[in-house]
């Protein structure tokens, strides 16, 4: 499809026409979901958990499954980005499968499946990019094994941070378009088609967040948010810049990563930590200090993008 447009308008031209079609797409398929999407039970634990009841939950698969289509159309393809939008399909309706379950899925299968996906995705990587990191002007080359292993380790963080940070009207989409944006602005020639991918991705969270942004009527659910996590970790990687993840999807890591680490010392360690700080931090500020889901996405955005512009500092210095 790509090669149809070439003979007609410029390459430039091509991924704005992307981004418009793309974004009424998905705008038009949210608008007029599918009737199998399942409905949100509401969520006994989580702060304001009950207002979610019974709004359509798992709409990742529709606005995802329009990023690809647009990525189809509008990108210069070729083996090694179809195989991240295969493994991007199957993170996509593991999450699926999971929003429509009667019971939700526990740790120990998703944390298989995301084992199994990010082992494909880092042999598909390494055979197909060198394993290089840069830190700062530096660059080092790292073994494959290790490479591998420290890649996989960057995908599960990814997956489930983001997962973990969808809790909040227009949260998780926002913090990923800016940091989306951040890596496209920092990284566009070392990332080449896949900043123009980034761009199709922003133009479908835009469309969501219209029916996202609170109060909402819609959740993406894991179908989405585990997603986001993987298509982050890609773009991570592709940057050659893997530490810079830590600033460019920093609030990500920290309103769900602490999360994490908290349930996993006290499961596996027995050692507890932040007795009094209620996980995510999102549900921490909501609950401890008052703020609302407006107050929340709009502070935390504000940080994410403190974070990117340091980011650029950084990297251009």
């Amino acid at each position: 499809m790509y090669q149809l447009f070439t003979d007609f308008i410029p390459a430039n031209q091509i991924i704005l026409v992307g981004i418009i079609l793309t974004f009424l797409i998905t705008f038009l398929a949210l608008k007029y979901p599918f009737s199998f999407l399942p409905k949100d039970q509401g969520r006994d634990f989580a702060v304001n958990g009950k207002l979610s009841k019974g709004k359509l939950r798992g709409v990742g698969l529709t606005f995802v499954s329009c990023f690809i289509l647009g990525s189809v159309a509008f990108l210069p393809l070729d083996r090694e980005y179809i195989i991240y939008i295969i493994l991007l399909v199957a993170i996509m309706l593991s999450g699926f499968l999971d929003d429509t379950s009667s019971t939700p899925w526990n740790e120990y299968k998703k944390g298989a499946i995301d084992l199994v996906l990010s082992i494909v995705t880092m042999i598909t990587f390494a055979n197909f990019n060198s394993t290089a990191i840069h830190l700062g002007n530096m660059e080092i080359l790292i073994p494959k094994v290790v490479y591998i292993i420290l890649g996989i380790i960057l995908i599960w963080v990814s997956i489930n941070v983001t997962n973990c940070s969808d809790g909040v009207d227009g949260l998780c989409a926002s913090l990923c378009i800016v940091s989306m944006l951040s890596y496209s602005v920092i990284f566009h020639g070392e990332l080449g088609k896949y900043s123009q991918a980034n761009f199709l991705f922003i133009a479908v969270l835009l469309a969501y967040l219209y029916f996202n942004s609170s109060p909402s009527s819609m959740l993406m659910g894991d179908a989405g948010s585990r997603a986001l996590g993987f298509y982050l970790a890609i773009i991570t990687m592709k940057s050659g810049h893997p530490f810079i993840f830590i600033l460019l999807a920093g609030i990500l890591i920290i309103d769900g990563g602490l999360g994490l680490i908290k349930v996993s010392l006290k499961r596996f360690l027995k050692i507890s930590i932040l007795k009094n700080t209620r996980t995510p931090i999102h549900d921490h500020v909501r609950k401890n200090h008052g703020w609302s889901d407006a107050q929340v996405v709009m502070r935390f955005v504000i940080l994410q993008v403190i974070l990117g512009i340091l980011a650029y500092i950084i990297i251009s210095a």
